[in-house]
């Protein structure tokens, strides 16, 4: 005899309720499993979608119908057909619909697999439809990608959508970075007569702990210990070496507002420096990192040796500079040569960082063998984050162990 509708939560533990059920969670259960599932695959829920509801499946449909052109999303393996159609206005409304109906963060999924899957970066050359796409990163990327295709009448446009991508970025990240590298700039030029202000306690307790008198329970500070004051003057050179192949769109945004960032800081030279096969040096472009970005070209072959022999070339003080190359480290020029110009920095005093990506998606596909013979010379390579980026630059400047993310150990650094 039939007890009504099973609960599936209980059924998979084993245990089966068969007293009376919550209607409502079952009826939000099925619509959700319907959402998920749809066309033929939703038809044992017996669940119809109306409304609001029947709108978010059919723009679901629209870019992850199955081969049978009945919209059901797609299962592993199972090809997926196009139902957007390849004009710019159906385009358009489909974008205003999915942003309509799911939050940011899932529009940009799916204008991502909208753009990958289904072939539609030659839309994104259309003025209407970039005013209708929701900015991030990958669509940097994507637009950096397509800037050489790129007609006049939509450049204004992409420009304008990067810069709001890159001023957002700004805002999350540069008063951070500025404290974060302030700080370690101070730290870095200790004194031995500080004052009152200046003290670095930590240090100066430490440097007196055979002054202890414990009668007292203190300590006699015969050597103070302190912060130097930041000046005006350049305390540090940074160079930002950034490979430019495809893969590295994202660590190419991210990369070009920490430059504009640091350019900023007076006590900090900066450098910025892209490369594919060929080496180019945008520093006179870092107080607008949109123009930066512009001066990049996506793609290619990848030459570290090169670009690292230009950077080398550039160094004036090597015991006070700090080199990052951002890179997945397939090289396309003279590997031995590469590795002795990162030796030859490292032995002249530079403190060199080699990080895979600089993202919030990890580490992309790298020469694991590149990465190894690096960390054999004291530059482990690994991935970081935009927000741990502040935290590696502070350990750069002040000669200390790196802030490796333990997932990234493998690569022969400490661990944070």
């Amino acid at each position: 005899m039939s007890t009504g509708p099973v609960d599936m939560e209980a059924a998979d533990t084993g245990v089966v309720d068969t007293g009376p059920v919550d209607t409502a969670a079952a009826d939000e259960r099925l619509r959700r499993w319907r959402l998920v599932l749809g066309g033929e695959d939703a038809d044992g829920t017996g669940c119809t979608l109306t409304g609001r509801d029947a709108a978010m499946d059919g723009a679901l449909s629209s870019l992850y119908g199955n081969g049978n052109g009945k919209g059901g999303r797609p299962r592993a393996g199972q090809e997926r057909s196009a139902g957007l159609g390849a004009s710019a206005p159906s385009v358009a409304r489909w974008l205003g619909d999915i942003r309509t109906y799911f939050p940011s963060s899932v529009v940009q999924v799916m204008q991502r697999d909208a753009i990958d899957r289904l072939g539609l970066s030659a839309l994104l050359l259309e003025p209407e439809m970039l005013e209708a796409v929701e900015a991030d990163v990958h669509l940097v990327g994507t637009l950096l990608s397509l800037n050489k295709a790129m007609p006049e009448t939509t450049k204004e446009t992409a420009r304008a959508v990067v810069r709001k991508v890159v001023q957002d970025l700004e805002k999350r990240l540069a008063t951070r970075t500025r404290a974060t590298l302030t700080g370690a700039l101070d730290r870095s030029a200790r004194i031995s007569r500080p004052r009152h202000q200046d003290i670095d306690w930590n240090r100066t307790i430490a440097a007196n702990l055979k002054h202890y008198l414990p009668e007292y329970r203190t300590i006699v500070p015969e050597r103070l210990i302190g912060y130097g004051r930041a000046s005006q003057s350049v305390k540090k050179e940074v160079v930002l070496c950034i490979d430019q192949s495809g893969s590295m769109a994202a660590s190419v945004v991210y990369a070009s507002v920490f430059g504009a960032v640091l350019a900023s800081m007076r006590s900090i030279d900066t450098r910025l420096v892209v490369f594919d096969t060929a080496v180019v040096d945008l520093t006179d472009q870092l107080d607008d990192p949109v123009d930066v970005l512009f001066g990049t070209q996506l793609g290619g072959g990848t030459d570290i040796n090169r670009a690292l022999a230009y950077c080398q070339s550039q160094i004036t003080r090597p015991a006070d500079t700090v080199v990052v190359l951002i890179s997945d480290l397939y090289e396309g020029g003279i590997r031995n040569e590469m590795l002795k110009r990162v030796a030859a920095m490292k032995a002249s005093g530079v403190q060199f960082v080699t990080l895979l990506a600089l993202s919030d998606e990890g580490a992309p596909a790298y020469d694991r063998e590149h990465a190894a013979a690096l960390a054999g010379l004291g530059a482990p390579a690994f991935a970081c984050t935009p927000d741990l980026f502040p935290e590696v630059m502070a350990a750069a400047i002040e000669k200390r162990p790196l802030p490796i993310p333990d997932a990234d150990a493998d690569t022969g650094g400490p661990r944070r």
